[in-house]
C-alpha cells in the first residue's frame, strides 16, 4: 500500500510517497480504509524535526493524526464492515498503563504513551491501518468528507471541558470569548464558540486582505490584530474577556492573557512554545489571580469521549463555513501541495479514497 512518511538524514527532511506492507490487524483490531487525513501545524513542526519522535528502530515516520476512515474488516471487533469512523491518537509504549485503563490517554504524561503519526508510532496517512476498535469512535455518514476535523476539534472539546471545570465552583455565566490564533485550529474553535457565546473575537497578525479575516468576519465575530492590540490591551480596546483559547504557542500570550481577562475568567492554553525567557511583572499577575478568581489551564490532546462531542459539535456547523475552511483536499498524486504554505493555505487534507468509492 502507498503512504505519505517524512524521512531525515543528515539533518535535512525529506517527506515521501513510499511503499508499504498492508497492515494485518491483530486480536482485538479492525483494518480501516482510509478516507482523508487532515494535515496541520503538527505535522509541520514533526517534519520540521521540533517536535515527535520516530518508531523505534524505524527510519521513517508515516505521518498523519487527523483522519477518517471505514472499516474494511471488523476482525471480530463490535464493529461492522463498512462503518465510518476517527481514529483517536494516543496508545500504550510497551503494555497499558493507570492512564488507558481509566481511559484517559490524554492525561498521560510524557513517556507513558505514543501519538500516531507524532511521538514513537506511524500515522494514519497510508492508503489502510489498523488499531484496537476502542480507539475507533463512529461517525455518521453524512461527515464522511469532514470527518478528519473531528481531532482538532476534539481538542477544543477537552480544553472547554477543563476550563469549565475550573469555575464549577460558583455561578459562570460566560458571556465572551477570544481565541488567539487565526489558523485552522483557532477558526473551527471560533466557528464552534460562536454557538455558545454571545460575543466571540479572534486575534491574528495578519493584515487585510486575508481569507481567515474574511471567515472570522463572515462568522459575525471581531477580528482583533495583535500588531495594532496586544492581548494584554484588549481589555481597553474592547472588552475583558470570560474565556480565552490560547492557539498560538506565543509564549508571552501565556502571561498577557491573565491581564485580558474579566474577573472570574479563565484562560486555556494549548500552544507549545520552545524555550524562552522573558521579563514578566510576576507580582502583578499574582494580584490578578488572587483578587479577580482568574484561572489558566494548560491541555492537550483528547480522549474517545471528547471525540464523540467533537462529532456533534461538527454536525452543527455551517457547511458553508466547512468549504471556506478547507482551502483544499487533494490526491495522492498532489499530496506535496497538501503540505505547502502560503497566505491563501488554511486547512488541506490528502484523500485516499471517496467515501462512495468505499
Amino acid at each position: 500500500m502507498e503512504a505519505i512518511a517524512v524521512r531525515r538524514e543528515g539533518g535535512n527532511a525529506t517527506v515521501e510517497r513510499i511503499e508499504k506492507p498492508r497492515p494485518e490487524p491483530s486480536t482485538g483490531e479492525a483494518l480501516v480504509r482510509t478516507l482523508r487525513v487532515g494535515v496541520d501545524g503538527t505535522d509541520h513542526e514533526v517534519i520540521e524535526g521540533v517536535h515527535g519522535d520516530f518508531p523505534e528502530g524505524e527510519d521513517h515516520l508515516v505521518l498523519g493524526h487527523e483522519a477518517v476512515g471505514v472499516v474494511e474488516d471488523a476482525n471480530g471487533t463490535a464493529l461492522e464492515e463498512g462503518e465510518l469512523v476517527v481514529p483517536t491518537v494516543r496508545r500504550p509504549p510497551n503494555g497499558t498503563n493507570d492512564y488507558f485503563e481509566r481511559g484517559e490517554p490524554d492525561m498521560a504524561p510524557e513517556g507513558q504513551y505514543l501519538e500516531r503519526g507524532i511521538v514513537g508510532a506511524h500515522g494514519f496517512m497510508a492508503e489502510y491501518f489498523t488499531s484496537p476498535a476502542e480507539y475507533l469512535v463512529r461517525l455518521p455518514p453524512e461527515l464522511a468528507e469532514w470527518g478528519f476535523l473531528v481531532e482538532p476539534l476534539s481538542i477544543t472539546e477537552k480544553a472547554v471541558e477543563h476550563a469549565e471545570a475550573t469555575r464549577s465552583a460558583f455561578d459562570w455565566q460566560p458571556e465572551s470569548a477570544l481565541v488567539l490564533g487565526n489558523g485552522s485550529l483557532g477558526l473551527i474553535t471560533l466557528a464552534a464558540f460562536e454557538r455558545e457565546y454571545d460575543r466571540t473575537y479572534c486575534l491574528g497578525r495578519r493584515e487585510r486582505p486575508d481569507p481567515t479575516i474574511d471567515i472570522i468576519e463572515w462568522l459575525g465575530s471581531t477580528y482583533v490584530n495583535s500588531t495594532e492590540t496586544p492581548v494584554s490591551e484588549i481589555p481597553a480596546a474592547y472588552e475583558a474577556m470570560d474565556l480565552i483559547y490560547e492557539a498560538t504557542g506565543y509564549a508571552p500570550h501565556a502571561f498577557e492573557t491573565i491581564e485580558a481577562l474579566a474577573p472570574n475568567g479563565v484562560g486555556a492554553l494549548l500552544g507549545v512554545p520552545g524555550d524562552w525567557s522573558f521579563e514578566i511583572d510576576g507580582g502583578k499577575l499574582h494580584r490578578e489571580f488572587v483578587l479577580h478568581n482568574k484561572a489558566l489551564v494548560g491541555s492537550v490532546n483528547s480522549h474517545a469521549g471528547h471525540f464523540e462531542a467533537a462529532i456533534d459539535t461538527l454536525a452543527g456547523l455551517d457547511e458553508a463555513f466547512l468549504d471556506r475552511l478547507v482551502t483544499g483536499v487533494y490526491g495522492l498524486d498532489e499530496y506535496e501541495t497538501a503540505f505547502a504554505d502560503d497566505d491563501t493555505t488554511i486547512k488541506t487534507a490528502v484523500e485516499f479514497a471517496s467515501h462512495e468509492e468505499r
